[in-house]
């Protein structure tokens, strides 16, 4: 799969809508990326039904079906990139800055449902960079945001956004990287 065919935040949202999840974009790739770095495996199973997502028990259409299994590939081919040039999908960098923060803390919230649901025997084996990675991933997850000043704002979410980047990355090489990989192949 090239990065041009790679999905995009509103193709993905749209998506979400017509399949009526009570996710959007950014919570499903959320979730899809925390499954697969906690280890868990898609296989022939319905990712709706992996992430438990089913949503209004519409099943999707042949469209909405390719897009989602298009998705895990494209999730899989990224947070295994030896380039680390995984990024979480959210809205583009010229929406509103509080559109991309909510984006972000709704990421978080599917990253962490999705690593749960994953339920490997890594977890119980996590190393303290990795609790501490899940305890600041459920921070933001949780938080209220109140925004300021627009610039102070924007360099606080390029912070987080890079933060969170880096730590989906350190969990997938961690609970998931294994397979298949030499220890030097492994992020540290």
């Amino acid at each position: 799969m090239s990065v041009n065919d790679w999905i995009g935040h509103d193709e993905l949202n749209d998506s979400c809508v017509r399949m009526r999840l009570g996710a959007d974009a950014a919570e499903l790739h959320g979730s899809l990326c925390g499954f697969l770095a906690g280890g868990g495996k898609i296989g022939r199973q319905s990712l709706l039904a992996v992430l438990q997502l089913d949503g209004e028990g519409v099943q999707p259409g042949a469209q909405d079906q390719a897009l989602l299994e298009r998705l895990v590939k494209q999730c899989e081919a990224e947070l295994d990139d030896p380039e680390l040039g995984f990024e979480p999908l959210l809205p583009a960098d010229d929406r509103p800055l509080p559109e991309r923060a909510e984006a972000l803390v709704d990421w978080c919230r599917g990253f962490l449902g999705g690593f749960g649901l994953a339920g490997t025997d890594a977890h119980a084996s996590l190393s303290d960079e990795a609790k501490e990675i899940l305890r600041d991933l459920g921070s933001i997850a949780g938080a209220e945001l109140d925004f300021g000043e627009e610039g102070d704002d924007e360099d606080a979410l390029i912070e987080v956004h890079e933060f969170v980047r880096v730590g989906a990355m350190l969990l997938f090489a961690e609970c998931a990287g294994g397979r298949g990989k030499t220890g030097s192949d492994r992020i540290h």
